[in-house]
């Protein structure tokens, strides 16, 4: 299994409009980031987690003519926005058409559904977005493309719940501020683990939307992979070089164009 990091910032992505910090005036490429997502190529098969805002040039930068699934982990923008630019996936080949299979919990599809609207409608114009849009049940297991998925739930917030995904023994989650103890279970024998970590220390009060480094350590000790990288970061994390001599062995920052292989 290959795993790219397509994105690995913050909603605001990295360096943030109209700052002047050390991070957002790097000229280190790990430094800049877009809004956080990955590709997984696994047994001849490749699935996206999440399509945000800088989908289209995510996709672009890859080199990829074909995708088979996308993963929704929920339904923010900086997770979603991109949805639309799967429209040169469908018509690539044209006259045929490749549909895009995305997977979804109930919540979250149904703001694709008013967000795409036009994606929907029985008397589509030329060009729209061919999606089929599958609902899964949060508690099963899957299959996208032919792959099987176990969606990992979480609390992003009180208000938002947030699914994360074990593809074989690989597992990604983004966007968690919280996970139950059973959901901890489904990660039991992991290679690789994803997590995501906004900062180092809560500013004032803790996050109510996101793991801190500290509390993504606890999890990646819990889960003990073989190795595990920190994903969705703000330029508070500070300027990767340095920051990264703070982390224990077997975790990293992961950074844009990242690729990963992952044991079966």
């Amino acid at each position: 299994m290959k795993v790219t990091f397509l994105g690995t910032g913050t909603s605001q992505g990295v360096p943030v409009i109209g700052c002047g910090c050390d991070v957002c005036r790097s000229t280190d490429s790990r430094d800049k980031r877009l809004r956080t997502s990955a590709m997984v190529e696994y047994r001849g098969r490749r699935i996206i987690i999440d399509a945000g805002p800088d989908f289209r040039y995510q996709m672009l930068r890859t080199g990829v003519t074909h995708i088979d699934a996308i993963l929704l982990t929920h339904e923010h923008k900086d997770h979603t926005g991109g949805i639309d630019d799967v429209r040169p996936f469908n018509f690539v080949d044209y006259p045929v058409i490749h549909r895009v299979d995305i997977y979804a919990t109930r919540r979250t599809a149904a703001c694709v559904r008013k967000d795409l609207d036009y994606a929907f409608v029985a008397d589509k114009y030329r060009g729209v977005p061919e999606i089929d849009l599958h609902e899964f049940d949060a508690g099963r297991p899957f299959e996208a493309a032919g792959i099987t998925v176990v969606p990992i739930s979480g609390l992003h917030s009180e208000r938002f719940d947030v699914t994360g995904y074990r593809i074989g023994r690989f597992a990604y989650l983004t966007d968690f501020s919280y996970i139950a103890p059973e959901q901890v279970g489904l990660l039991a024998g992991v290679d690789t683990l994803v997590v995501n970590a906004l900062r180092w220390r809560h500013s004032g009060k803790p996050s109510p939307s996101h793991f801190i480094v500290d509390e993504a350590l606890q999890l990646i000790a819990r889960v003990a992979p073989r190795k595990a990288y920190l994903t969705h970061m703000s330029h508070e994390i500070g300027l990767h070089a340095e920051a990264a001599k703070r982390l224990c062995a077997g975790v990293e920052f992961a950074f844009d164009t990242l690729q990963i292989d992952v044991e079966e």
